[in-house]
Protein backbone atom coordinates (compact mmCIF):
# COMPACT_ATOMS: atom_id res chain seq x y z
CA UNK A 1 0.00 0.00 0.00
CA UNK A 2 2.59 2.59 0.90
CA UNK A 3 4.64 2.36 -2.63
CA UNK A 4 0.98 2.27 -4.28
CA UNK A 5 0.49 5.29 -2.58
CA UNK A 6 4.08 6.89 -3.43
CA UNK A 7 3.06 6.02 -6.89
CA UNK A 8 -0.21 7.61 -6.75
CA UNK A 9 1.47 10.76 -5.45
CA UNK A 10 3.98 10.79 -8.11
CA UNK A 11 1.35 10.82 -10.91
CA UNK A 12 0.03 13.58 -8.90
CA UNK A 13 2.36 15.79 -9.13
CA UNK A 14 3.08 15.27 -12.99
CA UNK A 15 -0.79 15.73 -13.75
CA UNK A 16 -0.08 18.86 -11.56
CA UNK A 17 3.19 20.18 -13.60
CA UNK A 18 1.43 19.32 -16.77
CA UNK A 19 -1.73 21.32 -16.00
CA UNK A 20 0.28 24.39 -14.51
CA UNK A 21 1.42 24.15 -18.50
CA UNK A 22 4.12 26.95 -18.22
CA UNK A 23 6.05 26.36 -14.84
CA UNK A 24 9.21 25.19 -17.44
CA UNK A 25 9.28 27.89 -19.41
CA UNK A 26 9.39 30.44 -16.62
CA UNK A 27 12.02 32.72 -16.49
CA UNK A 28 14.83 32.94 -13.11
CA UNK A 29 15.59 36.10 -12.34
CA UNK A 30 18.20 36.15 -9.95
CA UNK A 31 18.40 39.01 -7.72
CA UNK A 32 21.47 39.77 -4.82
CA UNK A 33 20.78 42.68 -2.10
CA UNK A 34 21.56 42.92 1.13
CA UNK A 35 20.18 40.98 3.71
CA UNK A 36 17.11 42.76 5.51
CA UNK A 37 16.62 45.27 3.00
CA UNK A 38 12.90 44.42 1.31
CA UNK A 39 9.53 43.75 2.00
CA UNK A 40 9.71 40.05 0.78
CA UNK A 41 5.91 40.21 -0.11
CA UNK A 42 6.71 42.25 -3.19
CA UNK A 43 8.51 39.37 -4.47
CA UNK A 44 5.21 37.63 -4.45
CA UNK A 45 3.66 40.67 -5.97
CA UNK A 46 6.16 40.87 -9.00
CA UNK A 47 5.65 36.99 -9.42
CA UNK A 48 1.80 37.15 -9.59
CA UNK A 49 2.15 40.21 -11.67
CA UNK A 50 4.35 38.62 -13.78
CA UNK A 51 3.99 34.74 -13.49
CA UNK A 52 5.98 34.15 -16.32
CA UNK A 53 9.38 34.64 -14.14
CA UNK A 54 10.46 33.52 -11.12
CA UNK A 55 12.75 35.46 -8.69
CA UNK A 56 15.68 33.70 -7.13
CA UNK A 57 16.80 36.06 -4.28
CA UNK A 58 19.89 35.83 -2.14
CA UNK A 59 21.68 38.53 0.32
CA UNK A 60 25.18 38.95 1.17
CA UNK A 61 26.23 41.07 4.64
CA UNK A 62 28.63 43.88 2.66
CA UNK A 63 29.50 45.41 -0.63
CA UNK A 64 32.89 43.81 -0.86
CA UNK A 65 31.08 40.60 -0.51
CA UNK A 66 29.07 41.06 -3.11
CA UNK A 67 32.22 42.16 -5.33
CA UNK A 68 34.04 39.14 -4.81
CA UNK A 69 31.02 37.48 -5.69
CA UNK A 70 30.49 38.96 -8.70
CA UNK A 71 33.83 39.47 -9.63
CA UNK A 72 34.65 36.07 -9.05
CA UNK A 73 32.45 34.96 -12.11
CA UNK A 74 31.09 31.66 -10.44
CA UNK A 75 27.47 33.38 -10.54
CA UNK A 76 25.29 35.11 -12.74
CA UNK A 77 22.87 37.85 -11.19
CA UNK A 78 20.57 39.73 -13.31
CA UNK A 79 19.86 42.70 -10.34
CA UNK A 80 22.29 44.03 -8.03
CA UNK A 81 21.59 46.56 -5.21
CA UNK A 82 25.33 47.26 -3.82
CA UNK A 83 25.89 50.94 -2.52
CA UNK A 84 27.57 54.29 -4.02
CA UNK A 85 31.43 53.32 -4.28
CA UNK A 86 30.76 50.52 -5.13
CA UNK A 87 28.80 50.66 -8.25
CA UNK A 88 31.34 53.49 -9.58
CA UNK A 89 33.97 50.50 -9.09
CA UNK A 90 31.66 48.24 -10.46
CA UNK A 91 31.27 51.13 -13.70
CA UNK A 92 34.89 51.73 -13.63
CA UNK A 93 35.94 47.62 -13.94
CA UNK A 94 32.96 47.38 -16.88
CA UNK A 95 31.08 45.22 -14.51
CA UNK A 96 27.67 47.10 -15.08
CA UNK A 97 25.07 47.49 -18.24
CA UNK A 98 23.81 50.54 -19.04
CA UNK A 99 19.99 50.54 -18.47
CA UNK A 100 17.45 51.43 -21.17
CA UNK A 101 15.13 53.71 -19.43
CA UNK A 102 12.51 53.22 -21.72
CA UNK A 103 11.76 50.08 -19.59
CA UNK A 104 11.94 52.08 -16.47
CA UNK A 105 9.03 54.43 -16.80
CA UNK A 106 8.33 54.54 -13.24
CA UNK A 107 12.09 56.06 -12.57
CA UNK A 108 10.49 59.46 -12.93
CA UNK A 109 9.06 59.50 -9.55
CA UNK A 110 13.02 59.04 -8.26
CA UNK A 111 13.63 62.31 -6.71
CA UNK A 112 16.23 64.47 -8.53
CA UNK A 113 18.00 65.14 -5.21
CA UNK A 114 19.16 61.53 -5.58
CA UNK A 115 20.56 61.47 -9.27
CA UNK A 116 23.74 62.66 -10.80
CA UNK A 117 25.92 61.55 -8.22
CA UNK A 118 29.71 60.98 -8.63
CA UNK A 119 29.19 57.70 -8.96
CA UNK A 120 27.08 57.69 -11.69
CA UNK A 121 27.42 61.44 -13.01
CA UNK A 122 25.02 60.55 -16.17
CA UNK A 123 22.86 58.41 -14.54
CA UNK A 124 23.17 55.62 -16.85
CA UNK A 125 23.70 53.10 -15.02
CA UNK A 126 21.77 52.91 -11.86
CA UNK A 127 18.40 53.59 -10.14
CA UNK A 128 18.59 54.47 -6.80
CA UNK A 129 16.81 52.16 -4.50
CA UNK A 130 17.14 54.06 -0.19
CA UNK A 131 19.36 56.19 1.59
CA UNK A 132 20.15 57.05 4.69
CA UNK A 133 22.94 57.66 7.31
CA UNK A 134 25.37 55.55 9.70
CA UNK A 135 25.05 56.60 12.90
CA UNK A 136 25.00 55.01 16.52
CA UNK A 137 21.80 53.22 18.22
CA UNK A 138 21.87 53.16 21.98
CA UNK A 139 19.79 51.76 25.30
CA UNK A 140 18.68 54.46 26.66
CA UNK A 141 18.76 52.91 30.03
CA UNK A 142 22.28 52.19 30.06
CA UNK A 143 23.84 55.58 28.45
CA UNK A 144 23.24 59.16 29.50
CA UNK A 145 25.44 60.55 26.52
CA UNK A 146 23.77 63.81 25.15
CA UNK A 147 26.18 64.47 22.87
CA UNK A 148 28.01 61.74 20.52
CA UNK A 149 30.37 62.00 18.39
CA UNK A 150 32.71 59.11 17.33
CA UNK A 151 35.20 59.20 19.94
CA UNK A 152 31.90 57.89 21.84
CA UNK A 153 32.71 54.60 20.67
CA UNK A 154 36.20 54.82 21.95
CA UNK A 155 35.77 56.32 25.59
CA UNK A 156 37.29 53.74 28.39
CA UNK A 157 34.01 54.02 29.95
CA UNK A 158 32.16 51.65 27.62
CA UNK A 159 34.55 48.65 27.96
CA UNK A 160 32.78 45.50 26.45
CA UNK A 161 29.58 47.77 25.59
CA UNK A 162 29.85 48.18 22.05
CA UNK A 163 29.32 46.47 19.13
CA UNK A 164 31.03 47.92 15.94
CA UNK A 165 30.41 46.89 12.13
CA UNK A 166 32.24 44.01 10.77
CA UNK A 167 32.45 46.47 7.87
CA UNK A 168 35.92 47.71 6.21
CA UNK A 169 34.93 50.95 4.98
CA UNK A 170 31.99 52.15 7.72
CA UNK A 171 34.45 50.74 10.32
CA UNK A 172 37.56 52.60 9.40
CA UNK A 173 35.64 55.74 7.95
CA UNK A 174 34.05 56.77 11.46
CA UNK A 175 37.59 56.14 12.85
CA UNK A 176 39.04 58.07 10.38
CA UNK A 177 36.51 60.82 11.21
CA UNK A 178 36.95 60.24 14.58
CA UNK A 179 40.43 61.73 14.36
CA UNK A 180 39.52 64.64 12.14
CA UNK A 181 40.18 63.04 8.99
CA UNK A 182 38.15 62.45 5.94
CA UNK A 183 36.09 58.94 5.88
CA UNK A 184 38.00 58.92 2.17
CA UNK A 185 41.18 59.58 3.29
CA UNK A 186 43.97 57.76 1.01
CA UNK A 187 46.72 58.81 3.25
CA UNK A 188 48.71 55.92 4.30
CA UNK A 189 49.95 57.85 7.54
CA UNK A 190 46.26 58.34 8.66
CA UNK A 191 44.93 54.96 7.48
CA UNK A 192 47.55 53.46 9.97
CA UNK A 193 46.46 55.75 12.98
CA UNK A 194 43.07 54.72 12.26
CA UNK A 195 44.12 50.92 12.77
CA UNK A 196 45.90 51.78 16.14
CA UNK A 197 43.05 53.31 17.03
CA UNK A 198 40.63 50.47 15.89
CA UNK A 199 43.31 47.92 18.02
CA UNK A 200 43.27 50.25 21.05
CA UNK A 201 39.53 50.08 20.98
CA UNK A 202 39.28 46.22 21.59
CA UNK A 203 38.04 46.37 25.39
CA UNK A 204 35.51 48.06 24.22
CA UNK A 205 34.00 46.01 21.81
CA UNK A 206 31.37 43.50 22.41
CA UNK A 207 31.49 42.21 19.36
CA UNK A 208 32.04 42.79 15.57
CA UNK A 209 28.29 42.47 13.64
CA UNK A 210 26.40 42.61 10.75
CA UNK A 211 22.60 42.01 10.36
CA UNK A 212 23.14 40.20 13.79
CA UNK A 213 23.61 43.46 15.36
CA UNK A 214 19.91 44.24 15.31
CA UNK A 215 18.91 41.53 17.25
CA UNK A 216 21.38 42.07 19.69
CA UNK A 217 20.32 45.34 20.65
CA UNK A 218 16.63 44.24 20.34
CA UNK A 219 17.13 41.80 23.22
CA UNK A 220 18.86 44.46 24.94
CA UNK A 221 22.69 42.21 24.90
CA UNK A 222 24.76 45.36 24.27
CA UNK A 223 24.48 49.59 25.22
CA UNK A 224 25.56 50.67 21.88
CA UNK A 225 26.26 49.41 18.03
CA UNK A 226 27.48 51.01 15.08
CA UNK A 227 24.43 51.16 12.55
CA UNK A 228 22.87 52.31 9.91
CA UNK A 229 19.41 54.32 10.29
CA UNK A 230 17.21 51.94 8.57
CA UNK A 231 17.96 49.10 10.49
CA UNK A 232 18.29 51.28 13.61
CA UNK A 233 13.95 52.65 12.53
CA UNK A 234 13.32 49.15 13.15
CA UNK A 235 15.36 48.13 16.18
CA UNK A 236 13.32 51.46 17.88
CA UNK A 237 10.13 49.71 16.43
CA UNK A 238 10.76 46.48 18.42
CA UNK A 239 12.61 47.98 21.95
CA UNK A 240 11.52 51.50 22.95
CA UNK A 241 14.28 51.43 24.99
CA UNK A 242 16.60 52.49 21.98
CA UNK A 243 17.07 55.67 20.14
CA UNK A 244 19.71 56.84 17.42
CA UNK A 245 22.40 59.08 17.24
CA UNK A 246 23.98 61.18 14.24
CA UNK A 247 27.16 61.75 15.49
CA UNK A 248 27.93 65.73 15.59
CA UNK A 249 31.26 65.25 13.98
CA UNK A 250 29.70 64.06 10.87
CA UNK A 251 28.63 61.16 8.92
CA UNK A 252 28.20 59.13 6.13
CA UNK A 253 25.32 59.27 3.86
CA UNK A 254 24.58 56.63 1.25
CA UNK A 255 22.73 55.71 -1.37
CA UNK A 256 22.20 51.75 -2.76
CA UNK A 257 21.13 51.48 -6.18
CA UNK A 258 19.45 48.75 -8.40
CA UNK A 259 22.08 48.05 -11.38
CA UNK A 260 22.36 45.14 -13.99
CA UNK A 261 25.40 43.28 -14.13
CA UNK A 262 27.27 43.03 -17.36
CA UNK A 263 26.65 38.94 -17.41
CA UNK A 264 22.99 39.28 -16.56
CA UNK A 265 21.13 36.48 -18.38
CA UNK A 266 17.82 38.22 -18.06
CA UNK A 267 18.60 42.33 -19.14
CA UNK A 268 14.88 43.25 -20.39
CA UNK A 269 13.79 41.55 -17.23
CA UNK A 270 15.92 42.98 -14.64
CA UNK A 271 14.49 46.19 -16.22
CA UNK A 272 11.09 44.98 -15.60
CA UNK A 273 11.69 44.27 -11.88
CA UNK A 274 14.12 47.76 -11.75
CA UNK A 275 10.43 49.73 -13.03
CA UNK A 276 7.79 47.61 -10.48
CA UNK A 277 10.36 47.99 -7.56
CA UNK A 278 10.16 51.79 -8.36
CA UNK A 279 6.71 51.39 -8.70
CA UNK A 280 4.86 53.75 -5.65
CA UNK A 281 3.04 51.06 -3.55
CA UNK A 282 6.10 48.40 -4.15
CA UNK A 283 8.08 51.42 -2.97
CA UNK A 284 6.17 52.49 -0.18
CA UNK A 285 6.39 49.06 1.02
CA UNK A 286 9.75 48.32 1.48
CA UNK A 287 10.12 51.54 3.15
CA UNK A 288 7.63 51.01 5.55
CA UNK A 289 9.56 47.33 6.50
CA UNK A 290 12.75 47.65 6.20
CA UNK A 291 12.67 51.66 7.07
CA UNK A 292 15.52 53.07 5.57
CA UNK A 293 14.69 56.37 3.75
CA UNK A 294 13.12 56.22 0.47
CA UNK A 295 14.11 58.44 -2.65
CA UNK A 296 11.32 57.67 -4.11
CA UNK A 297 8.56 60.25 -4.02
CA UNK A 298 5.37 59.25 -4.08
CA UNK A 299 6.35 57.15 -1.91
CA UNK A 300 7.72 59.61 0.33
CA UNK A 301 4.59 61.40 0.21
CA UNK A 302 2.34 58.22 1.86
CA UNK A 303 5.07 58.02 4.74
CA UNK A 304 3.22 58.97 8.50
CA UNK A 305 4.15 62.24 9.45
CA UNK A 306 5.96 60.71 12.34
CA UNK A 307 8.48 59.34 10.61
CA UNK A 308 9.19 62.46 7.85
CA UNK A 309 10.31 64.56 11.04
CA UNK A 310 12.87 61.48 12.19
CA UNK A 311 16.17 60.95 12.30
CA UNK A 312 15.43 59.10 9.17
CA UNK A 313 15.05 62.21 7.08
CA UNK A 314 17.52 64.65 8.96
CA UNK A 315 17.74 68.08 8.45
CA UNK A 316 19.45 69.39 5.21
CA UNK A 317 22.37 70.81 7.33
CA UNK A 318 23.38 67.17 8.54
CA UNK A 319 23.62 66.10 5.05
CA UNK A 320 25.30 68.81 4.13
CA UNK A 321 27.82 68.00 6.21
CA UNK A 322 27.98 64.76 5.91
CA UNK A 323 30.33 62.16 3.48
CA UNK A 324 29.59 59.89 0.63
CA UNK A 325 32.06 57.41 0.13
CA UNK A 326 34.00 57.57 -2.54
CA UNK A 327 35.59 55.21 -4.71
CA UNK A 328 39.10 54.27 -3.84
CA UNK A 329 40.89 53.31 -7.11
CA UNK A 330 44.40 52.33 -6.72
CA UNK A 331 44.09 53.11 -3.09
CA UNK A 332 42.06 50.08 -2.70
CA UNK A 333 44.44 47.64 -1.87
CA UNK A 334 45.80 49.83 0.68
CA UNK A 335 42.92 49.77 2.55
CA UNK A 336 42.42 46.22 2.07
CA UNK A 337 46.00 45.71 3.61
CA UNK A 338 45.03 48.08 6.40
CA UNK A 339 41.83 46.00 6.76
CA UNK A 340 43.35 43.05 6.87
CA UNK A 341 46.32 43.60 8.71
CA UNK A 342 43.73 45.23 12.05
CA UNK A 343 41.66 41.98 11.40
CA UNK A 344 44.72 39.94 11.93
CA UNK A 345 45.88 41.79 15.33
CA UNK A 346 42.62 41.44 16.96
Amino acid sequence: MKKLAILLSIVLVALSLSACGGNSDRITLNVYNWGEYIDESVLDDFEAKYPNIKINYETYADNETMYTKLKGGGSSYDVLIPSDYMIARLIDEDLLQKLNFDNIPNYSYIDDKYKGWSYDPENEYSVPYMWGTLGILYDKTKVSEKDFTWNTLFDPKYERSVLMKNDMRDTLGLTLKSLGYSMNSTSEKELKEAKEKLIAQKPNVAGRVNDEGMDKMIAGEAPMAVMYSGDAAYCISENPDLDFAIPSDGTNYFVDAMVIPKNAEHKEEAELFINFMCETETALKNALEIGYSTPHTGAYEELPEKTKKSFQYPDDAILESAEVYSYLKDKTDLYDKIWTDFIASI
